[in-house]
């Protein structure tokens, strides 16, 4: 099969399209013949050398496609059947994944908008969980505008949340149509989110890593109230804590999003797609920050 890798570290132009042998899922496992697999912002720190050691490596955590083999065990899921989900391997960008974590393709979307969903979804839920987002809490998202930060603003929403969320100016109408009451980035953040919530807010998540952890912590009363995705130093600084799936990974959320989507409650992100073959491309534009939405990469 053909399948994205890297050899040696470095810049866009180290990503291969290269021929690896078919895999075959283990128990619990699918393995599909992938569509649609989706680019993240850990792809090019991966590339980078900023993640893992070892060399070579593949790429690619989620993914949407069809069933072509099963695992043992696995019940509720046919040959042929539409899918999405989380591939544990990271060698989702390809013409075959397995998936270890998978729910139904929603009726309503395409492929390219199904690989668009698990890692944020999930990535989403996971960090509302853990802070116990629920009907009449106020939450504050630092980055409300890319993949996670919207999924994280409708499913809060979904959950009878408050949410006020952080952008640039540019992004606030969207905001505004998701259900978010937006706040502008940078100096004087604090005040701002206290313009609209006197009181502060009962917690808040980090999504954009921009170094306001500590307004976040005087905005929801305590460390113990604000989880992060994405300033790991910032975290063990200020004794938040730093979000990631090593901790258990909330796969609840892949078997619930469809039914959101359906009812009207949940709006996939806009797509931009690339053939598996512009992988390199894909990176240049995601590190340059200028996606709204989310990458995909189109097989077969």
């Amino acid at each position: 099969m053909k399948a994205v890798r890297f050899s040696r570290f470095g810049g866009p132009e180290v990503l291969e399209i290269v021929d690896l042998p078919d895999p075959h899922p283990g128990p619990g496992q699918v393995r599909i013949a992938v569509r649609a697999a989706g680019v993240n912002p850990s792809d090019w720190k991966k590339r980078q050398g900023l993640m893992d050691e070892e060399l070579p490596q593949t790429l690619g955590y989620e993914a949407a496609g069809v069933v072509d083999e099963l695992g043992e065990g696995v019940a509720g899921v046919a040959v042929g059947a539409r899918v999405f989900g989380l591939s544990a391997e990271g060698a989702a960008q390809a013409e075959l994944a397995l998936l270890s974590y998978y729910a139904p393709v929603p009726p309503s979307l395409d492929f390219p908008a199904a690989a668009a969903l698990p890692s944020a979804v999930e990535t989403a839920t996971r960090a509302l969980d853990q802070l116990g987002v629920g009907s009449g809490s106020t939450l504050f998202i630092n980055g409300a505008s890319g993949s996670v930060g919207s999924a994280a603003v409708q499913l809060a929403l979904v959950r009878g949340a408050r949410v006020i969320g952080s952008a640039s100016a540019a992004n606030h109408d969207y905001l505004r149509l998701l259900g978010a009451e937006p706040v502008t980035y940078g100096e004087g953040l604090a005040g701002r989110v206290r313009a609209l919530a006197p009181g502060g807010v009962d917690v808040a998540l980090d999504v954009a890593g921009s170094g306001a952890l500590p307004e976040l912590i005087g905005l929801a009363g305590g460390a113990g109230h604000v989880v992060t995705l994405a300033d790991f130093v910032g975290a063990r600084e200020h004794g938040v804590r730093f979000s990631s799936g090593d901790a258990g990974r909330a796969v609840h959320a892949l078997g619930e999003i469809g039914e959101l989507i359906e009812s009207g409650h949940f709006t996939p992100p806009a797509v931009q797609a690339f053939p598996l073959a512009e992988v390199a491309e894909a990176h240049r534009m995601g590190e340059q920050g200028h996606v709204r939405g989310k990458l995909v990469l189109l097989v077969g």
